[in-house]
């Protein structure tokens, strides 16, 4: 080996044998230096003997069960000059023109001069002039000057990254380029600043590498909007004050004094005082300035700018001079009364959009004198300046020219008259306190003077003199005052205030409501008696009133012990260290100046000693059991056992057995899952927490080690294992038996099957289980220390083939069987002597049913032809009733949720309130937190137990919490569905399946996302032909009788809501008196003879209230329907009454039909009014009509005048009874034979489907006409739309999708399945309106018809075909055409930038920010964190990013704050 060689490497043996690693050391002539580590063998120390290889690149390295070859240098492993030479590896040096670090001799050309350097001095270094030119500058000649090239006759070009390249012109170490053309100029991107970096390197022509680099700069000055923020630019950057414009060259400004080079020549306001202006006053406001420029011809004027909560005012502005700008006459004004001022940004702007610069950010501060000056005291307290006067005849704070009073009428601050009269106390704390006074007793009221002189002396506490103290003073608001000394024969009193300074008159005196107590504090026994001489120790006294007086002190000896709660009868201190060491210590308490008398003592004892650990080890997971052995541990209270590990800490419980010994449960050591390796490891610090005992807090005599977790393989590849009874269960896995220093450790494993423990032979790789005796399915449950796991289920199955119920029952069933046939034997015969009977009746019902069937298809045919005008002159464009924002939101989110918790404040006990909000801020933290979020979903996604419901409600609450950040809920929403298409694809899904139902966070989250960014365009367009369908099919609907029961109508689009038989009804006019005022004319109301009053009363709700919204209208239950007959006689009508007919068991609904109602009857809506006479016995009434038909009646004359108009008839008052109205139920199968045959094939009436489609025809083709086009009346496509369909084109493209059917079922998936079905079906979602059956079923076949124009797939139809598939068959070929043009459309049009695309988030958020209670969502969000606190915190220990930035810590904080009783 030569010397070279030897100087290289030198292994030093003594060092590497203990570890796996092989350490390379440089020697020098002084003293070694260790320049790298690297890992020559896997495990085992490293042996003596080493061999170089024949041609020295290789070292051979041994340990007892490996041999390696080892490179003698990994030069290539460094990147740059400095890196290379600053390793100190003897063996590598920095070949130039190559760029590369590598030996020398594998350096081409390495001998001449500067191509390989060895010393880091010799690294090229590179330098440009100018190193600066603006983006409006091309092709500048560049100097480069080099140092440390080598001769560069081949050549250098000169590139700018990727923008350019071009040749350089060498001249000895000097290079002269040329900066870019302009085609190849960067764009300096505005959001980055005003300049770019830009990396200029030099490329040798020889070996076509980049050697040298360095920075040159883009600047863009057209960046800067200010004149200031011009100016200041470290750039040559000058402000064009008429142009309003920041450029590099100062020729380019259009008169010469507007070139401004020096931010004080800058046009400017000056700093002002403080503006003040009163709400609803008008005044100009001046502004001191310079150098105001004076607008050219052609340029607009000066205007004030004033931005009032979110809403902008331009004033016209006059400019006096270029110092001087003023504001016109004008008033202002601002929303609610909870700030008394409100500062106001002011900008000052000229020619439209020139602003001036504000650099002294002055502001318009707003005020109003009433706001939050609800007494005299605080009006007159408020600042001079603002003007205020208590204006005594109205009672009210306000400007001296508003109140309409004479001066003497009012109060003002150093006025004549100054002083408020009436003060009040509202509050007093403590309520109780010592005789031997120094209790610092707080009052609050109104008008408790404006001066400390005015209450000082004048404050009686309970008879007993109150010395007020300045600092606790509050002007008008609050005194703070301190007790004197009281005699024993004072007991209680008011406290009473004084306001002035001499004499008290009754008009200045306050005097409270409440009584303050005198009382004795007693102290009575003290808790533990003793505790560490270290301190710690929490002691409680008990006693009786130790809630008294507003201060305690609590002293043992001369120490004191620090105070923390009490009650009436207790309070708690913590000890500190006894500086005289060990022994008995009196205990005093004194509250305020009264000192406690007992005579308690606390004895100091030597602090606890722990002397052993039994046994020394545990597992990374925690939760063995622990013997610890020591002294005094019984003066412990709550003895913890504590780990720490990488600067985390982790704490257990332990139980005191005796004074020498306690039971732990070993600490978990804080490892993440991802570092959890197979190795064991020892703490940082292993010890316990005693109090204040600092010498346990880490143990230097323990040798504690954790070994790893047992691992459990699951059962089977399906997770369930088939077994016969009395067979063991063996569990499979690793690491069950830690390999600890005495032998393998023991632990305590249980393992449930089902609910039974079973008995177990524990081996280091497997668990024997004897199975307990069961039969069936029953889930397998593994516990060892602080894990639970289930490898699966067992499936134990009996032995015998046929168990014994078996048996019996096969020979049951066959003997069933026998007497059956026997039955069917004896029905044949009798049945074929009836069927010739039969056949003959049907002969006759077939020739009845031939003439029906032509007359109901004549019938169809007119209705038909029907014009359509008649529906389309009803919808006059009645407004529109659209929820709310917040009421719409909520609907889609959490349907059928009428409080939800979101809209509401917190509601938390008031003690545990702060210890709440502080969590729940920390986990709003969290939730804003991308990495956080996204684990939290994905962690709650991966449970069991999180079923669908909460998927959907996660994803809902989660969107309310964003809704004020959506740029941040799009984010994390992309990266949910990118995650979700990747899931699909993995798990060989058909694509077409993506979105299609709800089962993923995500899929819920997208349509809220939806939801919240298309409320515009619902309102502006979409909303419009919705709410026409709706009114249009409930009309048509209502044109026809609707059976109020069974909800089927005569006109319906669905076959099961049809009724398919006739019904005779007629139309009637009535003359409806309007409920709330009956001066009004009577309104029309066109209802039919079949209807029941129920039916006729909402109608002409309906009528009455048109365009109000259905909440606002009265409710048809809370009215009764009356009907005016000539002479003053009234008659109530009512569902059901004594007049109701019944036959048999079944009772038919009053109809307008039954009472006779003419044509133009006078009606009325009058409250109802109840009275029990001739009342429908309720047993009568079947559950459902129970609830729906009131049963009283009321009229006016004699209770004869309805008898003798309609005989009366007793109901059966049996129970049982069924109601019905226009068809008898059809579950009910006892109608008569007859009535069978009278009712017609009931297919036949399918044809009125067809009579109802075709009139609602135009208003289904307004809607998806609406839905399916980019740009509908003037209202342009939702930015959302077209952002989601093109991040759906992007993930189709990363994942190779091309198939056009399957990105087309995607964006149907994702938006109309998703939101517009939901939507049509539920228009109550959208609009203040009521959805009957009948509506629902119809706009269920209008929302089918829409799914099936958004399939790609072919529908084949035949005569079997569901009938509302048939209906709209014709027309979905064309609505399918719609859609695929509206996605065509979209997907041609430009795309949305993100920046354009945050900007439309950001305002969505501003318009709604405060739409929900962001701590009430987030306290529903943590609910799910408490079930699932482990899991959650596990995956956040498993995520690198998580770790990082120590999530699981935060989460775990966050889970102290909100378990944390105060």
């Amino acid at each position: 080996m030569d010397s070279e060689e030897m100087n290289g490497v030198r292994p030093d043996a003594s060092h590497v044998c203990s570890r796996a690693s092989f350490q390379i050391r440089v020697d020098g002539s002084s003293r070694a230096l260790q320049y790298e580590t690297v890992q020559a063998v896997e495990s085992g120390p490293i042996l003596r003997d080493m061999a170089f290889s024949s041609d020295h690149h290789y070292l051979y390295v041994m340990s007892e069960s490996q041999l390696s070859r080892m490179p003698v240098e990994a030069c290539g492993q460094y990147a740059t000059c400095s890196e290379c030479l600053g390793s100190g590896d003897p063996h590598c040096g920095w070949c130039v023109l190559h760029n590369t670090c590598t030996r020398k001799e594998k350096c081409e050309r390495s001998s001449e001069p500067r191509r390989f350097a060895s010393d880091i001095k010799q690294c090229v270094r590179l330098s440009v002039h100018p190193n600066n030119i603006s983006v409006s500058q091309f092709s500048v000649t560049l100097v480069l000057e080099a140092h440390n090239v080598p001769e560069l006759s081949a050549g250098v070009n000169c590139t700018f990254e990727d923008l350019a390249e071009m040749n350089g012109l060498v001249e000895g170490n000097r290079i002269k380029c040329f900066s870019p053309a302009e085609k190849e100029m960067p764009r300096v991107v505005v959001d980055k600043g005003d300049h770019q970096i830009v990396q200029l390197y030099l490329k040798s022509k020889e070996t076509g590498l980049a050697f040298a680099n360095t920075s040159f700069v883009f600047y863009n000055c057209s960046v800067h909007k200010s004149c200031l923020s011009c100016v200041s630019s470290p750039y040559q950057c000058h402000w064009c004050k008429y142009r309003h414009d920041c450029t590099h060259d100062p020729r380019t400004c259009s008169f010469q004094e507007g070139r401004v080079k020096k931010p004080e020549e800058c046009p400017q306001l000056l700093p002002a005082e403080r503006i003040l202006v009163p709400v609803n006053v008008v005044k100009p406001i001046t502004l001191q300035a310079k150098n105001l420029p004076q607008p050219q011809s052609g340029q607009r004027g000066y205007e004030c700018l004033l931005t009032i909560q979110g809403n902008e005012h331009r004033v016209p502005a006059l400019r006096f001079n270029s110092s001087s700008v003023q504001c016109q006459n004008t008033s202002y004004f601002y929303d609610g009364m909870e700030m008394s001022s409100l500062p106001v940004e002011l900008t000052v702007i000229w020619n439209g959009d020139f602003s001036i610069d504000n650099p002294a950010h002055n502001k318009v501060h707003l005020y109003k004198c009433d706001a939050q000056r609800r007494s005299c005291g605080l009006c007159l307290k408020a600042d001079p300046l603002f003007g205020c006067v208590w204006c005594k005849g109205e009672n009210r704070c306000t400007l001296k020219q508003h109140c309409p009073h004479p001066e003497n009428q009012w109060l003002e601050h150093n006025g004549i008259n100054s002083k408020c009269t009436h003060p009040r106390i509202t509050q007093i704390t403590p309520l109780r306190g010592p005789r031997e006074g120094g209790t610092l007793v707080t009052i609050r009221g109104d008008n408790l003077g404006l001066d400390f002189r005015e209450i000082q002396g004048n404050v009686k506490v309970a008879e007993v003199e109150c010395t007020p103290i300045r600092d606790g003073y509050i002007p008008a608001e609050q005194i703070v005052c301190e007790m004197g000394r009281a005699e024993k024969s004072q007991y209680t009193g008011n406290v009473k205030v004084c306001v002035g300074v001499g004499e008290c008159r009754p008009e200045f005196t306050a005097k409270s409501s409440k009584y303050y107590y005198f009382v004795i504090p007693r102290i009575l026994s003290i808790k533990p008696s003793r505790g560490p001489v270290s301190g710690g120790t929490v002691v409680s006294i008990t006693g009786s009133h130790l809630d008294a007086g507003s201060n305690v002190s609590i002293m043992f000896k001369d120490q004191p012990c620090t105070f923390l709660k009490r009650d009436g009868l207790w309070l708690t201190c913590r000890t500190h260290a006894s500086p005289r060491g060990y022994g008995n210590v009196p205990v005093s308490v004194s509250i305020d100046k009264a000192q406690l008398q007992k005579d308690l003592r606390f004895e100091y004892v030597e602090d606890p000693t722990i002397t052993k650990i039994e046994p020394e080890w545990s597992i990374y997971s925690g939760h063995t059991p622990v013997t610890v052995t020591g002294t005094n541990l019984d003066i412990i209270q709550t003895p913890l056992i504590r780990a720490k590990y990488n600067n985390h800490e982790t704490l257990n419980l332990c139980q005191v057995l005796s004074p020498t010994s306690m039971q732990c449960q070993a600490p978990e050591l804080p490892i993440s899952l991802a570092q959890q390796q197979e190795a064991p490891e020892r703490p940082d610090e292993f010890g316990f927490k005693l109090d204040d005992v600092q010498a346990v807090m880490a143990l230097n005599n323990t040798n504690f080690i954790y070994y790893p977790n047992p691992e459990f393989e699951p059962l089977s590849v399906s997770g369930v294992l088939e077994i016969k009874p009395g067979s063991p269960i063996i569990l499979k896995g690793r690491n069950f038996l830690p390999p600890t220093s005495s032998g393998n450790g023991k632990m305590n494993y249980t393992v449930l099957i089902g609910e039974k423990p079973c008995m177990l032979t524990v081996s280091d790789s497997q668990l024997l289980c004897e199975s307990p005796n069961l039969t069936g399915r029953h889930k397998v449950l593994a516990r060892v220390g602080g894990i639970e796991f289930s490898p699966g289920v067992v499936h134990i199955t009996s032995d015998s083939p046929l168990s014994s119920t078996a048996i019996i029952g096969i020979a049951a069933a066959g003997a069933l069987l026998l007497l059956a046939i026997v039955m069917v034997l004896i029905a044949y015969k009798r049945k074929s002597r009836e069927s010739d009977l039969t056949l003959k009746r049907l002969q006759m019902q077939m020739d009845n049913l031939e003439s029906r069937v032509a007359l109901e298809c004549k019938e169809a045919f007119a209705e038909l032809q029907t014009d359509i005008h008649e529906l389309t002159s009803d919808l006059d464009g009645a407004g529109i009733p659209f929820l709310d924002y917040r009421t719409y939101t909520m609907r889609v989110l959490f349907p059928g949720i009428e409080e939800h918790p979101v809209l509401r404040d917190l509601e938390v006990p008031g003690y545990r309130q702060e210890q709440v909000e502080k969590g729940l801020k920390l986990f709003g933290q969290l939730i804003n937190n991308k990495v956080y979020l996204l684990c939290f979903i994905r962690t709650l996604e991966a449970q069991r137990g999180f079923s669908m419901r909460d998927r959907g409600n996660v994803a809902s609450l989660i969107m309310t919490v964003l809704q004020s950040k959506l740029e941040y809920a799009t984010d994390v929403l992309k990266h949910l569905l990118s995650d979700l298409i990747d899931r699909n694809l993995e798990s060989k899904n058909h694509p077409k399946l993506l979105l299609r139902r709800t089962e993923s966070v995500a899929e819920k989250m997208l349509t809220n996302w939806f939801t919240f960014l298309l409320y515009k365009f619902l309102k502006e367009c979409a909303g419009e032909p919705l709410f026409s369908l709706f009114c249009a099919i409930k009309q048509q609907m209502e044109k026809g009788p609707i059976d109020s029961i069974t909800g089927e109508a005569r006109y319906s689009l669905s076959e099961d809501k049809l009724i398919r038989q006739q019904i005779d009804y007629k139309t009637l006019v009535v003359n409806c008196i309007h409920p709330e005022n009956e001066k009004s004319p009577e309104i029309q109301v066109k209802v039919l003879n079949c209807d029941t009053v129920s039916q006729v009363k909402e109608k002409i709700l309906d009528a009455i209230y048109k365009n109000v919204p259905h909440s606002h209208r009265l409710k048809a239950s809370d009215m009764d329907l009356e009907w005016r007959q000539g002479r003053g006689q009234r008659v109530i009508l009512q569902d059901e009454d004594v007049t109701t007919k019944i036959e048999g068991d079944w009772k038919r609904l009053n109809m307008l039909a039954h009472y006779q109602v003419s044509d133009n009857a006078v009606m009325a809506l009058v409250p109802k009014q109840v009275t029990a006479y001739n009342s429908v016995n309720n047993s009568t009434v079947s559950r459902t009509s129970a609830s729906k038909y009131e049963n009283m009646i009321k009229y006016t004359g004699s209770p004869d005048s309805l008898r003798s108009r309609t005989p009366m008839i007793t109901p059966d008052l049996e129970s049982g009874v069924k109601v019905w109205h226009l068809v008898k139920n059809h579950e009910h199968g006892d109608q008569k034979e007859g009535d069978r045959g009278s009712k017609m094939v009931s297919e036949i009436y399918l044809t009125r489907l067809l009579a109802t489609k075709g009139t609602l025809q135009k208003f289904v083709d307004d809607l998806f006409e609406t839905i399916f086009s980019t740009a509908h009346r003037g209202s342009a496509l939702p930015l959302a739309i077209k952002y989601m369909f093109d991040f759906l084109d992007e993930q189709a493209d990363k994942h190779n999708i091309h198939d056009p059917h399957v990105r087309h079922t995607w964006k149907s998936n994702c938006l109309p399945l998703r939101f517009w079905v939901n939507v049509i079906k539920n228009p109550q979602f959208v609009f203040d309106i009521h959805k009957s059956s009948i509506t629902d079923a119809c706009l269920s076949v209008v929302a089918q018809t829409f799914m099936d124009s958004c399939s790609t797939s072919e529908h084949r139809l035949g005569k079997d075909s569901p009938s509302n598939k048939l209906l709209y068959a014709k027309d979905i070929p064309s609505y399918k055409s719609w859609v695929e043009r509206y996605y065509s459309d979209i997907s041609k049009m430009p795309a949305i930038s993100d920046q354009d695309m945050n900007a439309y988030l950001a305002e969505q958020s501003r318009m709604h920010m405060s739409e929900f209670n962001s701590m009430s969502s987030l306290s529903e969000i943590y609910s799910y964190v408490g079930v699932y606190t482990e899991e959650i915190v596990c995956a956040l220990e498993q995520d690198d990013a998580a770790r990082k930035q120590r999530l699981a810590f935060k989460l775990e904080q966050v889970v102290a704050f909100m378990t944390l009783e105060s």
